[in-house]
């Protein structure tokens, strides 16, 4: 019997390779350029950085179109070509379908997961030491308390607070906890980590895919884009501080399946040796030197988290708006209020009274609060200023024009 000859590549097989290796190749693209472009420690470009999230967003369909046409590819090319070619077009299909999959596949959640339904419970219920931080928010009444180990983990939480949905957010690139009501145009959104961009966290809403960025809660991409969610006013405490004033808010249970994972006691210094990838050297400060951020409608002004220890209590202006920064009884938490002017305070804290500082023109004594609580002032309140601890760099990425306090002047 006559030997069969092994069959040539054809006219058609010829054509059908390059086809498929390009559907490879574009399905593959579909993950890879958007996972290079949105990375950490590394700088993303006013271009580039639009052109990846159009891309991931695209990846989905884009990726499984080219499946099919490589599915279809191999169907029509099959019964004319060698079994090389057939190997070929096999592996071309195989890894369309790779790329297809890895494109519909988020990995910053592989790293860190989502906390799709968050558990609260009593102070009592959760094992942190009396100097751990959380976060706290207050709402109609009702206070959650989200511990920094956990959000440092999740980045994430989708809550709801006095009937108010807000989502809990946290970068430990950067050093940032802030806190926003979801509800946009009447509708609630709910977020999942969609990346990081100069440093800082994303977020992506899975209503519009709208991607957000976390620490201005600005809308970058999508159908949202230019959107601005709405601050929150939250506060950074001590756990013992904060189950002392609010004995009984509910604080977030952890996740038990990724508890072991979360951020532990001294990750500012492990986080501190990073790479940052928005040059301050010529600020003279370096860029992970940890700040407590203030905004108002006049202007911005950073304050060395340092310096704000060390003082215990700071009364400064941000621009036009005069300013009290004040260490609490832990001596590690701060708030910042709002003062009148020529209103003078010095710190005289009693923890039997509850009074922190007293102003020099009453002598009336006030609390961590900012409330008088002796006095002829008795029974006022200063008016609070949010604050955001954040590392050097983030903050002046999105405060060019910011001043900074004394003790380190810009050049």
């Amino acid at each position: 019997m006559q030997a069969t000859a092994p069959r040539k590549l054809t006219t058609r097989s010829l054509r059908a390779i390059p086809i498929a290796l390009a559907c490879a190749l574009v399905s593959l693209f579909c993950f890879i350029a958007p996972m290079y472009v949105i990375r950490p420690f590394r700088p993303q470009g006013p271009r580039e950085f639009p052109f990846a999230l159009a891309v991931r967003q695209a990846g989905p369909i884009v990726s499984a179109l080219c499946v099919l046409i490589a599915i279809g590819v191999v169907i029509w090319a099959w019964n004319r070509t060698s079994i090389l070619a057939r190997i070929g077009l096999v592996v071309c299909l195989l890894l369309a379908i790779f790329g297809a999959w890895l494109a519909r596949f988020n990995v910053f959640e592989m790293m860190f997961h989502p906390y799709p339904s968050p558990a609260f419970g009593a102070a009592a219920s959760v094992k942190l030491d009396k100097d751990d931080m959380v976060m706290s928010v207050t709402i109609g009444g009702e206070t959650h308390a989200y511990p920094i180990g956990a959000m440092g983990y999740h980045h994430i939480v989708n809550d709801v607070v006095g009937g108010v949905p807000v989502t809990a957010t946290y970068c430990t690139l950067c050093h940032t906890g802030v806190i926003w009501k979801r509800t946009v145009g009447g509708r609630v959104l709910t977020f999942r980590l969609g990346g990081i961009r100069n440093g800082n966290a994303l977020l992506r809403d899975e209503e519009t895919s709208s991607i957000w960025q976390q620490t201005t809660g600005i809308a970058l991409f999508g159908p949202l884009k230019g959107r601005q969610l709405e601050l929150v006013h939250s506060d950074e405490l001590t756990f013992a501080l904060w189950h002392a004033e609010q004995p009984r808010g509910l604080i977030l249970q952890p996740n038990a399946q990724f508890a072991a994972q979360y951020e532990r006691k001294g990750w500012e210094k492990y986080v501190e040796r990073y790479p940052s990838v928005i040059d301050t050297s010529k600020t003279g400060v370096k860029p992970r030197e940890l700040m407590l951020g203030i905004e108002t409608a006049s202007a911005s002004k950073a304050f060395p988290w340092k310096a704000v220890l060390s003082a215990k209590l700071i009364q400064d202006h941000v621009g036009a708006d005069p300013a009290l920064l004040v260490i609490g009884p832990d001596d590690f938490s701060v708030r910042v209020f709002r003062t009148q002017p020529g209103t003078t305070f010095v710190r005289h804290p009693d923890p039997a009274t509850g009074q922190l500082m007293i102003d020099a023109e009453t002598s009336s004594v006030w609390n961590f609060a900012g409330c008088a609580i002796r006095g002829p002032l008795s029974g006022h309140c200063l008016q609070r200023l949010d604050a955001k601890k954040d590392y050097w760099f983030d903050w002046r990425n999105y405060h060019p024009s910011t001043t900074i306090y004394a003790s380190y002047p810009l050049r």
